[in-house]
């Protein structure tokens, strides 16, 4: 038994290496659905019984005591599903929005994220209870999780011209914090704080795996071994072996 945490890609490794640096020892193991990814860009009606039946198939071949859904796109998407579906704990993933506006003193902040997660009324709900002072400005791009993806695997990345947008909207000038919807957008950090280091930019990966570890106290999680598997193409086992994962016996 063990924690399973969940996301398209390589995005939730950041919750992953968040985890351990919190609870060393705890046993987990990670699913990448890179068989379907990218999420940001699928319609509803096709992304919603595709988690419930992956999470349904991964829940019963590992029984583990929590899902940790490392994905702003699937938690906006599934979680009230999957918690209806699955008894039990289910930790989801939100743009840290409520962060970005504490930091903000132009009381305009950003938000960074796939555009699933953005034109959600999730987002909305966000924003009108940590942010209701403060002007917001979206920015929706399929881009950066992509960009994060070939920087993960030892590319180099250009970031500029997917995050530019979301300052050149009126009143973009005034952004002093942003908010990174997409844990994916963890391993840009470097390149975001390069690009605008005058500029908070707050990851939602540690406070993801603090309400993780939260959970995973109350529950009685047992030794097992820390793997990963992959819906489709893996990821090199020596770019995931760091964070203390070895590749699923059978796992493709």
């Amino acid at each position: 038994m063990a924690l399973l945490v969940f996301d398209s890609g390589i995005g939730g490794l950041g919750v992953v290496a968040a985890l351990n640096q919190l609870a060393p020892d705890l046993p987990l193991t990670y699913l990448a659905d890179t068989g379907f990814f990218p999420y940001g860009e699928k319609p509803d009606e096709i992304l919603l019984p595709h988690l419930i039946a992956l999470l349904g198939e991964a829940i019963a071949r590992q029984r583990p005591e929590a899902v940790v859904v490392a994905c702003n796109t699937a938690s906006t998407i599934a979680l009230t599903a999957l918690r209806e579906a699955f008894p039990l704990p289910f930790i989801g993933c939100v743009p840290p929005i409520k962060p970005a506006a504490s930091a903000s003193a132009s009381r305009t902040i950003g938000v960074l994220a796939t555009k699933a997660t953005v034109r959600r009324p999730y987002l909305n709900g966000l924003i009108e209870k940590f942010a209701p002072d403060c002007r917001v400005l979206s920015l929706g791009t399929p881009d950066l999780a992509e960009l994060a993806e070939e920087k993960f695997r030892g590319a180099t990345v250009d970031i500029a011209p997917a995050v530019a947008p979301l300052f050149a909207q009126a009143g973009g000038a005034a952004i002093d914090a942003v908010a990174l919807g997409c844990t994916h957008y963890t391993f840009l950090l470097p390149e975001f704080l390069a690009l605008r280091p005058d500029i908070s930019w707050h990851d939602p990966a540690m406070p993801v795996a603090k309400q993780s570890l939260r959970i995973a106290e109350t529950l009685a999680i047992s030794a097992a071994p820390r793997t990963i598997r992959f819906t489709g193409a893996p990821v090199a086992t020596p770019l995931v072996a760091p964070f203390g994962l070895e590749p699923a016996p059978g796992a493709t």
